[in-house]
């Protein structure tokens, strides 16, 4: 956590009141003040986004939705019902956005006004490809494993959860005319609590700054990827924000003087009573709290009001994607033109030209669903 260095001193030698003997310091190389856990949640959430990705391809089967175009379908002859949907549609090498709609990807507009808030959650479980699942997986066992085994799996399952929740949270404020789907807010969220653990337990650390540097190193860089097209840099910004004031509140560790007087044996004093948390601890607990309070009402409320956060940040669409000469920023969430005539609508494919009439009154889907059916098609 922004270098493995958490080396502490031994307790001190003091002497019991009255005698000659001495309490002997405790070798500083096995000394551990602090319960190691066993990882298994974290593995658990591997396996479990596996899972939800097996049972994603399944749902997608390819050359059975494809129909004239299942030939077109990545590995078909390898995998069957589980291959891949070509790569214009998905380079990731997963399913559709159909698919993923059916199994709970975040669009904001069905969760401000069908009520399936349960998208703010579910699309935490789900990837866009095997590439996109591999780099996430990969990057929640480096990160997670480590968090979990200095702090258990109660507390970095509740980072995981709500630091999901907040990414997500974001990226609905954000972008309210795209999917998205992925554990990234999570994970940025566990970097962002190890950056305020190693805030809120500045004392315990020997080579303070070289953790800090580090660490901070390693955020600008996850972050800066997030600029690049098609990347939902908001979930990330959201997911560290959430990360970051979650780490004040539940990666606190009490000070080595309180611990050493706990485990001082009996009949040994250790001088002047020791308080468990320093003062710039409880400070950082409650501004941190307040903060997060604060941001998920304030959250919650633009988003069932519909509010469309970019539109009153005119700035803020840099943190998704910085345009270059290399590529464009430029996203068509929904590639067709619609023309609408009362409860009539045509849409018209971009890319092939296809088009469809359609009744509004007799279909429960939304024009996004037709409009991504149509086109691959």
């Amino acid at each position: 956590m922004g270098g493995d260095n958490t080396t502490i001193y031994p307790l001190d030698t003091h002497y019991r009141e009255g005698s000659d003997r001495v309490l002997p310091s405790p070798d500083a190389a096995s000394y551990r003040p602090f319960r190691q856990w066993f990882p298994w949640l974290v593995p658990a959430f591997v396996v479990a986004n596996v899972a939800v990705f097996i049972a994603t391809m399944y749902v997608n089967n390819c050359p059975g939705n494809s129909g004239s175009g299942a030939s077109k379908c990545v590995f078909r002859s390898v995998l069957g019902r589980f291959s891949f949907e070509p790569f214009k549609e998905n380079p990731l090498l997963g399913p559709s956005s159909a698919t993923l709609l059916k199994m709970g990807a975040l669009e904001a507009m069905r969760v401000v006004h069908e009520q399936q808030s349960w998208r703010l959650i579910t699309c935490i479980w789900l990837h866009a490809g095997v590439i996109h699942i591999f780099a996430n997986m990969l990057s929640l066992l480096l990160i997670g494993i480590r968090l979990e085994q200095e702090f258990g799996f109660v507390r970095i399952g509740i980072l995981y959860i709500i630091s999901g929740l907040g990414g997500t949270l974001l990226s609905a404020l954000s972008m309210q005319s795209s999917i998205s789907v992925g554990a990234s807010g999570a994970l940025f969220g566990l970097l962002g609590s190890m950056l305020s653990e190693l805030i809120t337990n500045w004392t315990i650390y020997e080579n303070k700054f070289a953790a800090l540097l580090t660490l901070v190193v390693i955020i600008a860089i996850n972050l800066a990827v997030g600029i690049l097209p098609h990347v939902d840099n908001f979930a990330h910004v959201g997911g560290f924000i959430t990360g970051f004031l979650l780490g004040f509140m539940i990666l606190i560790r009490p000070q080595f003087g309180w611990i050493s007087q706990r485990n001082a044996p009996l009949g040994y004093f250790t001088g002047s009573t020791k308080q468990k948390y320093k003062i710039y601890q409880y400070i950082l607990w409650v501004l941190a709290a307040i903060s997060l309070a604060l941001w998920f009402t304030l959250g919650f409320y633009l988003l069932f009001k519909g509010v469309n956060a970019i539109k009153h940040c005119p700035w803020c669409h840099y943190l998704r994607c910085i345009p270059t000469s290399k590529w464009s920023c430029k996203m068509q969430a929904r590639p067709c033109i619609t023309s609408q005539n009362g409860d009539q609508i045509k849409l018209t494919c971009q890319d092939s030209g296809r088009f469809q009439m359609l009744w509004l009154s007799n279909t429960t889907e939304t024009v996004y669903e037709l409009c991504l059916k149509l086109c691959s098609s």
